[in-house]
């Protein structure tokens, strides 16, 4: 899972590069705001995946034969709900474009929504896929998306320009769901009635939605941060830089596929469930120490190579950028126990730690190492609470109980907080 993640991220990292140049330096910037506004768009269905897959595979794990059954009706339902926000969104093209900022192109605009709503049903699929342990399809699905992407914007960038280039990442989606319909549907159970509606779990993914989300601005809003506190060329310096460091973070996103259905099953099975998060959390740490040494005595070449000569000075912060993306990515990990265990009061804990960050930033100001420097205290601080944390609470299995609201479904439990 972690190599289909790293795999499908620099595919997408060669997509922004590949077009970055078809379309020029105005239409590059119409094209990011697109993407920006799809990716704060995906953290809903980031959050619905998690959930669907906590929820299935700890019904699996107990011998449901119902284990997924309300799938289908969720699938119908967000397909609807494409199909409104779809028709919806091209009405409203010109009002998206204009708060998107991207007025010359108000189709490409009036594509973003109905993209976060496919990525939703593709989400609700991966999870399901998850829950079963089908970690092959999911690996698989992530790496074609990526493709098809690329080959769908590279067939529309010249009729269309940025807006074509843009519809390749809606109808790459629309692929991937209609092809992962067919492993999905040997699983799924054909039961009639079910209690499992979607708001319900849209209900219940409200913790991930929150979490993950803040996870995302410790990643990024200090990217942001840095455009407002340097200048133009330290801020493109940087932000290279971040996008090299952020190679740890794929590596943790595929580790997460894999993690919250483990523990959710362990947990449903009353085994402990520490093992799987401290396995997790040492395959970044392998990763995360020669990662750090390569950008401290190989930094240079490396930012030259990828993104040309003039990005070298990125080079100075990339071995702190190293380390701290690192500790995001175990506080990442121990997110996504955490919810797997159906927790959620550690939210405050990222709550503060994403007030923290840019202040730190901003005291600072101008000084990349420094700023380097100043994250990696935060995001090091961070991940020791989350992780002490994640092997304090439920690390025995005696510790889970189901909660008696929730006793007919796949798995609750009673919030303690150590």
């Amino acid at each position: 899972m972690a190599a289909a993640v790293m795999v499908g991220n620099v595919l997408a990292l060669g997509f922004t590069v590949v077009f970055a140049r078809k379309l020029g330096q105005v239409g590059d910037g119409w094209m990011a705001a697109l993407i920006s506004t799809y990716v704060i768009l995906m953290v809903p269905g980031a959050a619905l995946q998690t959930t669907v897959a906590r929820e299935v595979s700890a019904a699996a794990a107990a011998g449901d034969p119902a284990a997924g059954a309300g799938v289908r009706r969720w699938l119908e339902r967000l397909v609807l709900v494409t199909v409104v926000a779809a028709g919806i969104s091209v009405l409203g093209r010109d009002v998206l474009a204009t708060v998107i900022g991207t007025d010359d192109v108000p189709w490409g605009a009036a594509a973003t929504i109905p993209s976060g709503c496919l990525w939703l049903i593709v989400s609700l699929q991966r999870g399901a896929l998850q829950g079963f342990h089908r970690y092959r399809a999911v690996g698989v699905s992530w790496i074609g998306e990526q493709v098809g992407r690329f080959v769908f914007a590279l067939a529309l960038v010249g009729p269309a320009d940025v807006t074509g280039a843009f519809l390749g990442t809606p109808l790459a989606l629309v692929v991937v769901a209609l092809a992962l319909t067919v492993p999905l549907g040997r699983l799924l159970p054909h039961a009639a009635e079910t209690d499992h509606t979607l708001r319900r779990l849209l209900m219940r993914a409200g913790g991930p939605v929150a979490a993950l989300a803040l996870v995302a601005w410790m990643q990024d809003g200090n990217v942001i941060i840095v455009k407002h506190v340097a200048s133009g060329k330290q801020a493109g310096l940087y932000a290279a830089a971040a996008v090299a460091a952020k190679a740890i973070m794929w590596i943790a996103v595929g580790l997460g596929l894999f993690l919250v259905p483990e523990a959710a099953r362990r947990a449903r099975l009353r085994q402990r469930t520490d093992g799987v998060l401290a396995s997790t959390l040492g395959l970044i740490a392998l990763v995360a120490v020669p990662m750090v040494l390569l950008y401290a005595f190989g930094g240079e070449p490396l930012m030259k190579a990828a993104f040309g000569h003039k990005f070298q000075g990125g080079s100075a912060p990339l071995p702190w950028l190293g380390v701290a993306l690192s500790m995001l990515a175990c506080t990442y990990l121990a997110v996504q126990y955490h919810l797997a265990l159906h927790r959620w009061r550690f939210i405050a804990v990222l709550a503060v730690a994403a007030i923290v960050q840019p202040i730190v930033v901003v005291a600072i100001g101008a000084h990349l190492v420094q700023i380097a420097i100043g994250l990696t205290v935060v995001n090091g601080s961070l991940a020791v609470v989350m992780v002490v944390l994640a092997f304090r609470i439920a690390a025995h299995p005696e510790e889970v109980e189901l909660e008696p609201e929730d006793a007919g479904e796949p798995i609750g439990t009673s919030e303690t907080l150590v």
